[in-house]
């Protein structure tokens, strides 16, 4: 029998990998004599280049960058050199993370440092970016990005504004005579789990802007600069952004690589997938064990689970997922290719102690759920008994 085992991380608990790992050993338990494939898998969110940087035999590349605040960050990113692929994480430089909660402010951050960290990647000879752009503090639009590749943002007295969210409504003009040239060789896309439009009730300010420590003031600011951004872009590129499905990710950047750099936007769950060749795995495989922190009616929306659902039926393998808890609509997930769901939690218990255990909770819950898999296949195997 071979199963193969596609999870997603557990967010602040566990890698991909190591969830991966913990999976195995469960199922090893319950099935010795099982072929394990291991395909740690992401969807853009946090431990996505880790993920890509283990499947792809990539090396890890540091850079000193300017951070969100203006101060040097270092950040890393994959490099894949028999692809001449660069995987790039946009928190690493520009992320939330790295600031304080009284540094957050997104009327003055900038994603000028994901920009160096591309011109980094771009001087290793890539063909290929891939760039995930969750988890930022940043809402410039891209153009901190676009600026530290050569594009320039002046306003009306010709002097580049300061690239970030409070001065989109200053922009005068874009110029892209001055982009790196090397970026019209690069086939770039942006991956993310969120498909909101640049502007409106769904879009980046409303939306977003507050988690990142906008005040309600500062919100309806952000709005208009990324309305008078969107009109740059539309005159001066002849590209419309304002209602592209992911435009509003990262506080603008989804339309900024869009418009600057000619990105594909892509779900980063099917971007992963193909990277890690999963399809492959799966075409002979008996099952696939997939995973995740919380499963809920969201997990629908483009999260690694419901990705390896989906390619597992396509291929015909029977899918159980596991997940530390489950929210409410988790049984739209079966429409999906879920086959059965099971939660690595057993019993009420404070999040603290479910993190500290969730290594064993997660092998003890694959180990079950192999075993029901298998007591349902000798039930149907089965001969019928004679009257």
């Amino acid at each position: 029998m071979k199963i193969v085992i596609a999870p997603n991380a557990l967010k602040d608990c566990l890698s991909a990998s190591a969830a991966a790992a913990a999976l195995a050993r469960g199922v090893a338990r319950a099935c010795p004599e099982a072929e394990i494939v291991q395909v740690p898998v992401a969807d853009g969110g946090d431990g996505l280049a880790q993920v890509l940087l283990t499947a792809l035999h990539g090396e890890a590349h540091s850079v000193v960058v300017t951070g969100p605040r203006g101060a040097p960050v270092t950040a890393s990113f994959c490099h894949v050199p028999a692809q001449r692929l660069a995987v790039i994480e946009m928190a690493t430089a520009s992320g939330l993370a790295l600031l304080s909660p009284a540094e957050r402010d997104p009327t003055r951050t900038t994603t000028r440092g994901s920009g160096e960290l591309i011109a980094a990647a771009l001087d290793l000879g890539i063909e290929h970016l891939v760039i995930g752009i969750g988890g930022s503090a940043t809402h410039d639009g891209g153009i901190g990005l676009a600026s530290a590749l050569g594009a320039r943002f002046p306003d009306r007295n010709g002097v580049p504004v300061e690239p970030v969210g409070a001065m989109l409504a200053r922009i005068a003009r874009i110029e892209l005579s001055g982009l790196d040239p090397r970026l019209a060789r690069t086939r770039v896309q942006a991956i993310c789990d969120v498909d909101n439009p640049l502007l409106g009730r769904h879009g980046a300010a409303q939306v977003y802007a507050p988690q990142k420590g906008a005040t309600p003031a500062q919100v309806v600011e952000l709005e208009a600069g990324l309305a008078h951004l969107a009109m740059c872009i539309e005159r001066d590129l002849g590209c419309p952004v304002r209602e592209l499905p992911g435009a509003g990710a990262a506080g603008g950047l989804g339309a900024g690589l869009k418009a600057f750099l000619h990105a594909e936007l892509r779900r980063g769950v099917d971007v992963v997938l193909d990277l890690v060749d999963l399809d492959r795995h799966l075409r002979d495989a008996d099952l696939v064990l997939t995973a995740e922190g919380r499963m809920d009616e969201q997990t629908a929306f483009g999260k690694a689970p419901a990705g390896v659902a989906h390619r597992a039926r396509a291929c015909g393998v029977p899918c159980l997922a596991i997940a530390g808890s489950l929210g409410p609509g988790v049984e739209t997930l079966h429409d999906l290719g879920i086959d059965a769901l099971f939660s690595a939690c057993r019993e009420p218990m404070p999040l603290e102690q479910a993190l500290a255990i969730a290594d064993e909770a997660l092998a003890a819950a694959a180990e079950q759920a192999l075993r029901a898999f298998l007591a349902g296949r000798r039930r149907c195997c089965r001969p019928a008994k004679s009257a």
